[in-house]
């Protein structure tokens, strides 16, 4: 039987999930990585994504924005900038999400000789437009710009 670890994953709004894992597969801005028990001691900040806890129930699917994840040998404890259970995550909730990105792209775009803050800005609405796809929801790119 596999190891399990406890998979902790909390927003500045709740604790949206406290359970023994056996693997949690993050959405880590140098890429997606899965953390099992035993996994060496990293912190990885998260890119806006899917993360999925498998544990003895089935699994479960939260959308993270930001912040960073901690994976030691028996736990993974998540601490995000926003968050939510995919359940949760409407066409009207992804609008208002799009409508944010799309605000960080304009402010961005105030900075002079700065393409960091466009770029970061570019990315974020990329990942946003892929969660929005992976689940079925419509990114309605038109309406923004």
């Amino acid at each position: 039987m596999a190891d399990n670890l406890q998979f902790d994953l909390v927003s500045p709004e709740r604790r949206l999930a406290s359970v023994e894992a056996t693997e949690v597969r993050i959405p880590g801005a140098d890429g997606d990585l899965t953390a099992m028990a035993n996994h060496a001691p990293t912190i990885t900040t998260l890119r806006p994504g899917i993360m999925t806890v498998v544990h003895s129930g089935g699994s479960d699917e939260y959308v993270v924005v930001g912040g960073f994840a901690e994976i030691t040998a028996t736990s993974v404890s998540v601490l995000a900038e926003s968050a939510l259970p995919r359940s949760e995550m409407t066409q009207e909730v992804f609008n208002k999400m799009m409508e944010d990105a799309h605000a960080e792209m304009q402010k961005a775009k105030t900075i002079e000789n700065e393409p960091g803050p466009v770029d970061d800005a570019a990315r974020l609405i990329a990942d946003m437009v892929a969660i929005g796809t992976h689940i079925g929801l419509d990114p309605k790119q038109s309406n923004f710009g």
